[in-house]
């Protein structure tokens, strides 16, 4: 008698539900159920209200604090595992906790490796995620990472809009990599700027590295927090020169007054993705889905077929 692969079942956590939708729709799926029971300390208990023996799953899940996120991925991590899923995938749009991947000064935790470890002793057999903080952050799984890249989204919408004179940069010496690699698809200049922090989230001095003088530019990073750093540089471009100043972030944190921010500021558009749910919708934020990204990947994955055209740059 010859064994049938069933078909995969997709969940989702608490704070990513709207995400987990659009991709179970995108993929031609519902989405499975999930209760979770609260105590009054706060302590809660997920539990998968159907059958998920056998079969693969994926747990659709972005962990950007607070803990509550980790904490709910993990839980439901482990009672996929206890539950007999024959393979279970975190999908994790935004990898939270990526900042702290290595010691940048004595007594302080690599946090990115601790939520590595606590994903795969949880249960997860492969995790699907997207622009992560630090390239390396892959090394520190032992389990198969696929690292998607929202260039696949951002690309096609930046072509679409019709720019002269582009220019790509970069909001810190970090993210020179990323921005080399978009000029060079779009086949445009590279300008970046130069920041020394007071402490976290505090930018004390900015120089910028390049002529912005009459270009539209395009300022890319993996994420925006406080908006302090994409404000201060697009004010600073818009006194050299430029013409407009948009930004590209894949993963729209958008804490504290990041909103106030952004709209004082010379920004014409911050264009991010939905990995992360945003509070409240703005003129000048535009918000592409990553639903069919995550949706053809995790069916890649299923039937294993290649996901290397995902892979832009």
């Amino acid at each position: 008698m010859s064994y049938q692969v069933p078909e995969p079942k997709i969940f989702a956590c608490t704070q990513s539900i709207e995400l987990g939708k659009k991709i179970a729709a995108s993929y031609g799926a519902e989405l499975g159920k999930i209760q979770f029971s609260r105590y009054s300390d706060g302590e809660f208990q997920p539990s998968f209200e159907e059958s998920i023996r056998g079969t693969r799953i994926f747990i659709i899940g972005s962990t950007n604090p607070s803990s509550e996120n980790l904490m709910e991925m993990l839980l439901m991590l482990d009672a996929a595992k206890r539950a007999s899923a024959r393979h279970i995938t975190a999908v994790m749009p935004y990898f939270g906790w990526a900042r702290q991947d290595r010691k940048d000064k004595p007594r302080v935790p690599i946090a990115a490796k601790l939520v590595a470890k606590m994903l795969e002793t949880a249960g997860a057999t492969r995790i699907i995620t997207m622009d992560l903080h630090a390239d390396q952050i892959q090394g520190f799984f032992e389990k198969p990472v696929d690292h998607l890249f929202a260039s696949t989204l951002f690309l096609p919408y930046l072509k679409g809009l019709n720019l002269d004179n582009l220019c790509i940069a970069s909001p810190d010496m970090g993210g020179s990599k990323r921005a080399y690699a978009y000029s060079k698809a779009l086949e445009c200049d590279v300008v970046i700027c130069y920041k020394q922090r007071a402490k976290a989230n505090v930018i004390s001095h900015m120089e910028l590295i390049g002529d912005v003088q009459g270009k539209n530019v395009i300022l890319v990073d993996d994420m925006v927090d406080t908006a302090g750093t994409l404000t201060k540089a697009a004010d600073l471009m818009m006194e050299r020169g430029a013409e407009s100043v948009r930004a590209v972030t894949t993963h729209g944190l958008l804490s504290g007054n990041a909103y106030e921010k952004i709209e004082k500021s010379k920004l014409t558009e911050l264009i991010i993705t939905d990995s992360i749910p945003i509070d409240h919708k703005q003129n000048k934020i535009k918000v592409l889905s990553c639903a069919d990204l995550f949706a053809d990947v995790m069916h890649r994955v299923h039937h294993n077929t290649s996901i290397s055209s995902k892979f832009l740059m």
